[in-house]
């Protein structure tokens, strides 16, 4: 589907801001916003979380550390989402993970996630002869796990960033935007303990994302890239040998820093001066300014930690049910959102789907009324579960 670039430019802004409300804002932008897309679909049906929840082919893209304790050896997933599928119909996102547990103590994986954001038609005036584009990004990464004990792992991750999404100007094409990244992750999976009516795991998981130098689209702004927070936990009712309940939350926040507040008085050399302040800041510098920098103090920062409470039922490990919620405050984006989704396992292909309806009044989500899917396959005899 051919379109003008202004809907391009509004589609890029409304995924950065998550469709902010009417009243007062200040949400907080960063280049290439699709890798906080979750593009599994068990996740996304657990309210976009997996820093805790218990391992799967698609732990690449929330917490490689839990492929250390994989019962599996290898495994491979691929995920598909259609995005804004009730304004256009070629914006997507897709992905394609691997993961192998080499030996009882260590893994690598490997993930490639796609974003393309289909045919643009580029024209000054409407008598001019368009000019066809097609703006996408996308991200490989490579991971390497650890166990460091018995119950506890950690990992690293490198990533290549490229995001061609800056707009050509005469017959001068224009060049994509590269960058890269890298992940810190922490996984922590207790023993399974004897309660008095059933049996129960604790999982803890954290991690520190996306830390690397700003990305430019041009030779005059470099943007600062999406460093996140995340830490979660989560308990496992194992209540008997056919029936498991997960039950998880997770919390994360932008280590950007928070866009200044611009008095109504301001002149524009004021207004310049205050943006550039907050450009020319270190992108490694606001890992640790970026809790305390936000103009209302402690109670903006409070607002700028998002927050999703997911479940998932198992029965005979081969049919899962799943729900969750996702909330992020009015003034930081206004994402609030229901999850629900189901999957099936059968010998060693699991399929995977996931819905979302928005729960903000009079905010629409660019997944609404999206039926997202996943399929993985595990590969390989069982790999060593313990020491």
């Amino acid at each position: 589907m051919k379109k003008y670039f202004l809907p391009l430019i509004a589609c890029f802004l409304v995924v950065q801001t998550g469709f902010s409300q009417t009243e007062p804002v200040r949400p907080i932008s960063t280049a290439v916003p699709f890798l906080g897309i979750p593009a599994d679909a068990r996740s996304s049906a657990m309210a976009d979380q997996g820093i805790a929840t218990p391992v799967d082919a698609f732990s690449q893209q929330w917490n490689p550390a839990k492929f250390a304790f994989s019962e599996v050896k290898q495994g491979i997933g691929f995920g598909y989402t259609p995005y804004l599928r009730e304004l256009v119909d070629d914006i997507n996102l897709g992905t394609l993970t691997y993961f192998n547990r080499i030996n009882e103590r260590s893994s690598f994986s490997g993930s490639l996630r796609y974003f393309g954001l289909g045919g643009v038609e580029l024209r000054q005036t409407a008598e001019q002869v368009g000019r066809d584009v097609e703006p996408n990004e996308l991200a490989v990464d490579v991971s390497y796990a650890l166990r460091l004990s018995e119950n506890f792992s950690m990992a690293v991750t490198g990533r290549y960033l490229r995001s061609d999404l800056r707009i050509p100007s005469g017959i001068q094409d224009a060049s994509a935007a590269n960058s890269f990244a890298a992940d810190l992750h922490a996984f922590y999976r207790g023993p399974v303990k004897a309660y008095k009516d059933f049996d129960g795991r604790w999982r803890v998981g954290a991690a520190i994302t996306n830390i690397g130098p700003k990305i430019s689209y041009d030779n005059e702004f470099d943007n600062f890239i999406p460093t996140t927070f995340k830490i979660g936990g989560g308990f496992d009712f194992i209540l008997d040998a056919s029936n498991r309940i997960g039950v998880y939350v997770e919390a994360n926040k932008l280590l950007v820093p928070t866009p200044p507040e611009i008095p109504e008085d301001a002149t524009n050399e004021e207004r310049q001066a205050l943006a550039e302040e907050y450009r020319n800041q270190s992108q490694f510098g606001a890992i640790f300014s970026s809790w305390n920098d936000a103009p209302d103090g402690l109670s903006e920062e409070f607002k700028e930690i998002i927050w999703s409470l997911g479940a998932e039922y198992w029965y005979e490990d081969s049919f899962a049910i799943r729900a969750g919620y996702f909330y992020e405050a009015p003034e930081k984006g206004f994402r609030q959102y229901a999850t629900f989704g189901f999957g099936f396992k059968y010998s060693s292909v699991i399929i995977d789907a996931s819905y979302l309806f928005s729960t903000a009044q009079g905010v629409t989500n660019p997944l609404e009324g999206t039926l997202r899917f996943s399929l993985s396959f595990n590969i390989g005899d069982k790999a060593y579960v313990e020491f």
